[in-house]
């Protein structure tokens, strides 16, 4: 028989749990399902969501063919194969392009992803992702462009018990038992807001009672249906008796990463190690890991200690080239590094305000005087007249105007007091420029 969570995927969107900002009543997905015409899109969230659930659903609605390629198990000749298949099907019709639903995109290689833009551009095919990851990361920019992303959230309190609740109620053989939902907290506490999560642990609490029944010495009358009590305390006991029984890669992934990176602003490298661990535990890509320690050591440490950028770096690269289980020992000693090194975020803010003023002043002309003049006719016109080449003056220095002339006195950096490094680079600075800084 199948898994529970396969017998109860939805196959309607009436059905369908959870992601009501994209398939709600008036929501982006469920207009565009009801108009009978969608665009590519990626479905970018958590495990156990509903992704590979909601493109079977749009499939099913519109009636169209449904291919499935698994971006771990699929080359570039299954994208062509799959693509001249849909090709075929489409030789006597018009309508909706066949869908071609990709599962873990995030690991295509580009090549594999470029072997698809032809055909999403011209519309063969209708191309559904799904990830897990960060699309802006993980999908090449031409394949990115031609897609919209969705964001599915983990699935919230009143979701995870409305499963619940149609399990019993819905599902055949569980119907045939007496299960009783005594207590919930622990059940949606391990699911981690992940629906297959929550079936896969009901599923197991289920036959596990079972095969405790069925080894008593006690025989049960025919007929008879002895009550399944599910509380808290059978929940723990059963998973810490069988901790590879449900799936622990998603594990409250974006709870997780994100008190990893706080404790690390947080200066507290014993919090980070210890959600260094759970991630490492639970499976995390060490490459997610490894890329976060990486803006963490630009956002938050900063000017404050620059080698912090240069160890985390090298974590990175060092992960790549060793693999588990020795990569674990360069992330814990970026993890401890960046959690234990002086603090600023003075670039990350810098960055940040000049982004803003060029937004609110728009494309502002560059100084004469720093423009290129590599033909006499901008010579003339006055391009580079007046530059004065730093270096040909004492201590490699010389005041000039370097902005916009509209933006003459802008001001973006604010050195922070609590660096001493950023201190000392400010003090330069004044001896450079006097009271701009």
């Amino acid at each position: 028989m199948s898994p529970l969570a396969e017998r109860l995927r939805p196959q309607t969107l009436d059905d369908y749990v959870g992601q009501q900002h994209l398939v709600g009543q008036g929501a982006v997905l469920r207009r565009m399902i009801e108009s009978g015409r969608i665009a590519s899109f990626i479905l970018w969230g958590p495990p156990g969501v509903g992704k590979t659930t909601l493109a079977g659903i749009v499939a099913r609605q519109l009636k169209v063919p449904f291919y499935t390629l698994s971006a771990v198990t699929s080359g570039v000749k299954d994208v062509r194969d799959v693509i001249e298949r849909a090709e075929k099907s489409r030789f006597f019709g018009q309508g909706p392009s066949p869908i071609l639903f990709i599962d873990e995109i995030h690991r295509f290689s580009k090549s594999q992803q470029d072997s698809l833009l032809a055909a999403v551009e011209r519309g063969v095919v209708t191309l559904i992702g799904a990830t897990t990851e960060n699309p802006s990361f993980e999908v090449i920019r031409p394949l990115l462009s031609r897609c919209q992303v969705y964001t599915l959230e983990p699935l919230g309190r009143d979701d995870l018990l409305r499963l619940l609740d149609r399990a019993l109620t819905h599902d055949e053989q569980l119907r045939q038992m007496n299960i009783h939902l005594c207590q919930t907290d622990a059940l949606l506490r391990y699911s981690g807001g992940d629906a297959r999560k929550l079936l896969n642990i009901l599923e197991l609490l289920v036959e596990q009672c079972q095969g405790q029944r069925n080894a008593g010495t006690d025989q049960q009358q025919e007929g008879d249906k002895p009550a399944i009590d599910v509380t808290d305390e059978l929940v723990s006991r059963v998973l810490q008796q069988s901790p590879l029984a449900y799936d622990k890669q998603g594990e409250m992934h974006y709870d997780i990463i994100s008190a990893f990176i706080k404790s690390i602003r947080g200066s507290d490298p014993d919090a980070a190690l210890y959600w260094l661990a759970r991630m490492i535990e639970g499976g995390e890509d060490p490459k997610f890991i490894a890329r976060r320690l990486v803006i963490s050591a630009s956002e938050d440490i900063g000017l404050a200690n620059p080698n912090a950028l240069l160890l985390a770096n090298a974590a990175f690269d060092t992960v790549q080239k060793i693999g588990w289980p020795e990569g674990r020992i360069p992330l814990a000693e970026a993890t401890v590094y960046l959690a234990a090194s002086p603090k600023s975020n003075s670039a990350y803010l810098a960055i940040d305000s000049a982004l803003a003023m060029v937004r609110s002043t728009g494309n502002l002309p560059v100084p004469l005087h720093l423009r290129n003049a590599p033909t006499k006719l901008m010579k003339e016109l006055g391009y580079a007249d007046g530059y004065k080449y730093a270096h040909d003056f004492p201590g490699h220095f010389v005041r000039q105007q370097y902005l916009p002339d509209e933006l003459a006195n802008a001001s973006f950096w604010q050195p922070q007091d609590t660096s001493a490094h950023e201190q000392r680079l400010k003090q330069q600075m004044k001896a450079c420029w006097g009271d701009r800084f």
